[in-house]
């Protein structure tokens, strides 16, 4: 009995055998992808690749940068400092902060040669990466903000000086000497203001590994972002352009309505300073809160874009940056009074003749009898006209 059962488990053996062998020589085309590489073992189907998220390659746009960018800043840099540096000279060698603009325009002129100064550390870090280290990074973007919030802020309050001066001509004149003194607490208030909002760049900026070299960003969180983007484009742009319109409006339909026939030069010097504010900074601005959005929006890979963008950002911002270099024509050598100053401070400092100094002083236009125009602007005193 033992061995019949033996000689049958030993035959179905054989019979297992052969199915499974017979089984294995099959062809496996109809449960098995032709290709390992076709094989997807989640769907049980071909794989698109077309749908996998890829790095997107930024190195055209890094060598555009890395040439654009410093040849920017070092122009910018480099007229910014010299315009800038004659008005606080001339301000402060002849101290003559006798009215309320004097004190805005010296303020502003500090503001902007503190933006300046961060420049050189923009334009090494776009070749180099950040190499000052990570307590540098913190003030180098501490000073960006102080100096960006507060000449803004500053070109608002010139604005308001130019309307009460214009517009409100006989109060403002009453009140003179107490408005420069109020000029000088409402300087002290901007520049407290500017480095309050300037507060998180300090906290949060930080030294960041990226693309190979250290950078020097802020913390890439939603929250800090959106602030900081919000604190630039309400602070540094949407207040002022608001308050700029109204001022400079009124001052315009003002000027309109004055006989003197100097009013048109006056008007065309007030529509040349808002188109540059508007033409220098609304570009930036436009592009800024479009980043923003396209950076809170996680959604968003399309490579072309993201790169459009950055490129965006980097044109229009050196377009904002050139700004330092038109305030002081716009603001400060426009005034007779201190271009008079100015060319006798150069002419001190050896930088003019005598005899080229009388002619650059003393030359006025003269009308067609060679008799010398009455000008408003030729007057010893700040024009009420000039912004």
């Amino acid at each position: 009995m033992t061995d019949s059962t033996g000689a049958v488990l030993h035959t179905l053996c054989l019979l297992i055998l052969v199915v499974q062998s017979g089984r294995c020589t099959e062809s496996p085309v109809s449960e098995w992808p032709s290709s390992t590489e076709d094989y997807d073992p989640l769907l049980s189907g071909p794989v698109d690749y077309s749908d996998f998220v890829t790095q997107c390659d930024k190195e055209d746009v890094r060598s555009f940068r890395q040439v654009f960018l410093p040849a920017v800043y070092a122009l910018v840099c480099v007229l910014g400092m010299v315009g800038n540096v004659l008005v606080v000279l001339t301000y402060l060698y002849f101290k003559r902060l006798r009215t309320m603009t004097d004190v805005y325009l010296l303020n502003l002129a500090l503001a902007d040669l503190l933006f300046l100064l961060t420049l050189p550390f923009w334009a090494v870090s776009v070749v180099l990466g950040w190499v000052f280290g990570p307590a540098m990074c913190k003030v180098v973007h501490g000073l960006y903000r102080l100096s960006f919030i507060s000449g803004m802020l500053l070109l608002m309050c010139i604005s308001v000086d130019r309307y009460f001066s214009i517009v409100r001509a006989a109060s403002a004149h009453r009140h003179r000497s107490r408005a420069v003194y109020c000029s000088k607490l409402v300087a002290v208030a901007v520049w407290v203001l500017s480095a309050l909002f300037a507060i998180p760049d300090l906290v949060y900026s930080e030294q960041q590994a990226g693309d190979g070299s250290m950078r020097c960003r802020l913390r890439q969180d939603n929250s800090t972002f959106i602030y900081t983007t919000g604190l630039q484009l309400s602070l540094g742009f949407v207040l002022p352009l608001l308050v700029m319109g109204f001022c400079y409006t009124v001052v315009i339909r003002t000027l309109l309505l004055a006989r003197n026939f100097e009013k048109n030069k006056a008007i065309k010097v007030v529509i040349a300073v808002v188109l540059v504010f508007l033409l220098f900074q609304l570009p930036y601005n436009s592009v800024l809160l479009l980043d923003t959005i396209t950076d809170v929006n996680v959604t968003v890979t399309d490579c072309q874009l993201s790169k459009r963008m950055v490129l965006a950002v980097d044109i229009t911002k050196s377009l904002a940056y050139t700004r330092c270099c038109l305030n002081p024509f716009l603001y400060a050598f426009i005034g007779v009074k201190f271009r008079r100053d100015l060319l006798k401070l150069l002419k001190e400092m050896g930088c003019l003749g005598s005899r080229s100094l009388l002619k650059l002083v003393a030359g006025r236009p003269t009308g067609f009898n060679g008799t010398r125009s009455s000008m408003v602007t030729d007057t010893d005193s700040t024009t009420t006209f000039s912004p």
